[in-house]
């Protein structure tokens, strides 16, 4: 997929409790030139909400659903807030991209500070960077540098992080 610079089609992977924080990275990017166009599936749109509540679709069924908007997109960000790492979902998306070769990077939230990584996060990630658009960016377009803590400092690559380029 040819996609230039500033113009990204990104799967956000996020906990549903965390979707205005969706709204929120999508328009600091946008703020910035940046063009970030999301894929994933918002629960708390009007017309999913329902649905999700009484359980009307099937693991299988979100699972197909998933994987033709993972596909449409060329990487996978992972927006880290206090609870990603607890959501099934999160680490099966993770899980997914990295099958289909994505670049996978994690941006904590705005101001998480108290956010850990999902497990599948730290076998398959790529990049991780703080609320920081540059940063964001340089990973959206495939940069190799330092993983980061919330906070923008350098933090560790874990041992079993691929390297994968865009």
């Amino acid at each position: 997929m040819s996609e230039d610079k500033n113009r990204h089609n990104a799967f956000i992977s996020h906990h549903h409790k965390d979707d205005s924080s969706v709204d929120k990275l999508q328009g600091l990017l946008k703020g910035n030139g940046f063009d970030v166009r999301n894929s994933s599936i918002r629960a708390f749109r009007p017309e999913n909400k329902e649905r999700w509540k009484n359980r009307q679709v099937s693991d299988e069924t979100i699972k197909r659903l998933l994987r033709t908007k993972l596909k449409w997109a060329s990487s996978l960000v992972v927006l880290v807030g206090k609870e990603t790492h607890t959501r099934k979902w999160v680490d099966w998306e993770i899980k997914e991209a990295h099958r289909l070769g994505m670049r996978i990077i994690a941006v904590y939230e705005q101001g998480g500070t108290e956010a850990d990584l999902p497990e599948n996060f730290l076998k398959y990630g790529s990049q991780c960077v703080a609320w920081n658009t540059e940063s964001i960016m340089k990973a959206l377009n495939g940069s190799d540098e330092p993983f980061q803590l919330p906070d923008g400092s350098p933090r560790p690559t874990p041992p079993n992080a691929p390297h994968v380029s865009c």
